[in-house]
């Protein structure tokens, strides 16, 4: 074999021949012709000879001593013709003649045997990146196409130890996925645990977080029961990514949970947050929607400070998205919120979401939104069963780029037995003190009606009686009574004209009145008051029925 013919392919030889080439250059001996002093000359002979080209080098011996893996081999069978040191230390020693696949088998372990076939038919060489050897090493294997005396063909392959790379890059993926956890963890523990689920509707979230590295997103969503049947629902999205977006996430959802007690409409809830927003971090905003189920009303109604619209489909299977009205962000300041309604009739389904669930790089926003309507329009069945079928549709996967949360609620359509656990009776209070006695018996039979227990029927009736009283001493007519049953508790509202809500006091010995409300804080499982939307306010108070068997 004639290592001197493909040593001029090694890399850098061709390079390296060319630089010598274009540097060398012939001096011709003057001595003699008297133009150059002998001392001169003397100089210029002694200079060093030069470095023996490459293709004048020992070949086997250069290669025996290269640190990296070298072998030859050679024909269509790719016989094995040379193998280096390096390479017989770190696999044994080799006998030419044999076929790689026997001679080098853990080449052929390494699946290397078609990149030979590959280097072989192409002329280019091929490259296998970092493949772990029998000997717990790393390499990179080249195969590059040589060519023999008599025009044969050769692959050269070289074989480079990685090992400390794949090591250190073993290390920074253990320490990123260990992050990564710490963030999903960290972003999981600020999420509800459990999903509250109030009385009249039944809900599902999910969250997806996005990406593989460590710096999730700020996504998050909670559901709140306000007391007297009526429930809260918000998402949101703090801008960025990281643990400083997932800390602010969790600040504006435990301030939601606390303005949420004080009963407020969604504008003025939104209006408090974008006041936190700016004091948390006034270079950190985020996306939000608050919304408020009654049941008694039939309707969402919401405030969006620069989320996406909330989706609506009805009984009928048709989906309508609450474009309107919507502010800016929170956290921009200086803009006043409003207050919009969308209908949810029994057998609706409302989804609330996060950018991640519709927005693609490639894609303008309202053709996600559109997407996600034709699907919303298609999903039928339970809460996490919409939710899911949402996320498929939407193609999100285990490797999504963006954090999707998605919060799913239906107002079911009950019938039979079942709607014979929910009722309501509402009585329009008249008159002056008079309208007292009529709500007491109204209040009475209403309950027998409903079979309540003794203790509870004649628990409700006192409680109805103190709240009308109340009213019709502090407040202004219109005035309502209303009665509402659930599967799990009874609600008595009494509704007036007058915007000032009662608080809880304790009267005086000598006191007339200030008793009504505290009685009905004692007697009642929750109690609590509400301005109402049109003007006016609601006092409430609610029981919890006993579970059967009790």
């Amino acid at each position: 074999m004639n290592f001197t013919r493909w040593s001029a392919r090694l890399p850098g030889t061709q390079r390296r021949a060319a630089a010598r080439a274009g540097h060398t250059v012939t001096t011709p001996d003057r001595r003699g012709e008297g133009s150059v002093p002998a001392a001169r000359a003397e100089r210029l002979t002694d200079e060093p000879p030069p470095a023996p080209a490459v293709d004048e080098l020992p070949v086997r011996e250069v290669l025996d001593r290269v640190p990296a893996l070298v072998a030859l081999v050679h024909g269509p069978d790719h016989r094995l013709a040379y193998v280096n040191d390096a390479y017989a230390a770190a696999f044994g020693t080799r006998h030419p003649g044999a076929p790689a696949a026997e001679a080098l088998p853990e080449l052929r372990d390494l699946g290397l045997m078609p990149l030979l076939d590959q280097a072989q038919r192409s002329g280019r060489p091929r490259t296998l990146k970092s493949r772990k050897a029998p000997d717990g090493r790393n390499y990179t294997f080249t195969c590059t196409p040589v060519t023999e005396d008599g025009g044969k063909s050769a692959v050269l392959v070289f074989a480079t130890d990685v090992t400390d790379h794949a090591e250190a890059a073993d290390r920074l993926r253990a320490s990123e996925r260990r992050q990564r956890e710490t963030a999903v963890t960290l972003q999981r523990s600020l999420l509800p645990q459990e999903l509250e689920q109030p009385d009249d509707l039944r809900i599902a979230a999910t969250y997806h977080p996005g990406g593989t590295e460590a710096a999730v997103g700020g996504d998050w969503y909670d559901v709140i029961t306000l007391g007297g049947g009526r429930t809260a629902l918000v998402i949101g999205d703090v801008m960025g990514r990281g643990v400083r977006a997932a800390a602010v996430m969790g600040q504006l959802r435990t301030a939601v949970r606390a303005y949420a007690r004080l009963d407020l409409p969604p504008h003025e809830v939104l209006q408090l947050l974008d006041g936190l927003a700016m004091e948390i971090d006034a270079n950190q905003i985020a996306t939000c929607v608050y919304a408020v189920h009654d049941p008694n009303e039939g309707r969402l109604l919401y405030a969006s400070a620069g989320h996406l619209p909330i989706l609506v489909r009805d009984e009928n299977g048709a989906v309508r998205r609450a474009d309107e009205p919507t502010g800016p962000p929170l956290g921009t300041g200086g803009w006043m919120h409003a207050s919009g309604t969308v209908p949810l009739g029994p057998g609706s389904t409302a989804v609330l979401y996060t950018d991640g669930l519709v927005e693609r790089r490639d894609e303008d926003l309202d053709d996600g939104i559109a997407a996600l309507e034709r699907a919303l329009a298609g999903a039928t069945g339970t809460p996490q069963v919409v939710c899911d079928r949402l996320v498929r549709s939407a193609g999100v996967t285990a490797d999504h780029d963006d954090d999707v949360a998605v919060l799913v609620l239906q107002h079911p359509h009950r019938t039979g037995a079942d709607g014979e656990l929910f009722r309501n009776a509402a009585l329009e209070l008249l008159g002056g003190v008079e309208a007292a006695p009529r709500a007491r018996a109204f209040a009475s039979g209403v309950l027998t009606s409903w079979r309540f227990p003794t203790e509870l029927h004649d628990l409700g009736v006192l409680a109805a009686s103190e709240l009308v009283a109340n009213s019709l001493q502090h407040g202004t007519p219109p005035m309502r009574l209303r009665l509402r049953r659930t599967d799990r508790r009874l609600i008595i509202e009494v509704t007036d004209g007058d915007d000032h809500l009662p608080l809880r006091r304790l009267a005086e010995p000598g006191d007339e009145s200030g008793r009504g409300i505290a009685i009905v804080a004692t007697i009642a499982s929750h109690w609590g008051s509400r301005r109402t939307p049109g003007g006016g306010k609601a006092v409430w108070c609610e029981f919890l029925l006993p579970k059967a068997g009790d």
